[in-house]
């Protein structure tokens, strides 16, 4: 037995029902497959736990964490939300679009850097929010952006 499908199963076993455990199992997969769900990952979440693979995507992309194509080593994410667009968001992303050379949602070309905006991080009231590499930098302005670009870029090395 796989260690992907032990620790689905563990999971699975904590709910009453096992379709409750796919958020942990698309996570799971996700790091298995290099950072996002291709139609295999779906199909191995779907057996796992006895469901569709349309079940498993429906339930992926809705979560901003979650990914159906892939993403840079990288990935910088802005949230767009109310709290953080009435205190720049905009600025922010057109910042990094300008620093990365990519517009949201795209990939910079040497595969290193994936560049989204989100829905909401959660940190309201630290607007506005980038969470780099899934590590959160709160209160960020345009003018932070270069810096954060060039240790992006420094981690890539």
């Amino acid at each position: 037995m796989s260690d992907y499908f032990a620790q689905v199963q563990a999971s699975a076993a904590r709910y009453p029902d096992r379709r409750s455990a796919v958020l942990e199992a698309l996570r799971l997969a996700q790091e298995r497959h290099d950072g996002w769900l291709p139609d295999e990952a779906l199909r191995e979440v779907a057996e796992t736990l006895e469901v569709t693979p349309a079940y498993a995507k429906a339930i992926a992309s809705f979560y901003d964490m979650l990914h159906l194509e892939p993403v840079g080593r990288h990935l910088v994410e802005v949230c767009t939300n109310l709290a953080c667009a009435l205190v720049g968001a905009q600025r922010v992303v057109e910042a990094f679009e300008s620093g990365l050379g990519v517009h949201a949602g795209e990939t910079t070309e040497d595969g290193g850097i994936t560049f989204r905006t989100v829905e909401c991080l959660g940190g309201c009231g630290y607007a506005t929010v980038v969470a780099v590499d899934h590590r959160y930098r709160e209160f960020v302005n345009a003018d932070d952006v270069p810096r954060i670009v060039t240790e992006v870029r420094g981690a890539q090395s």
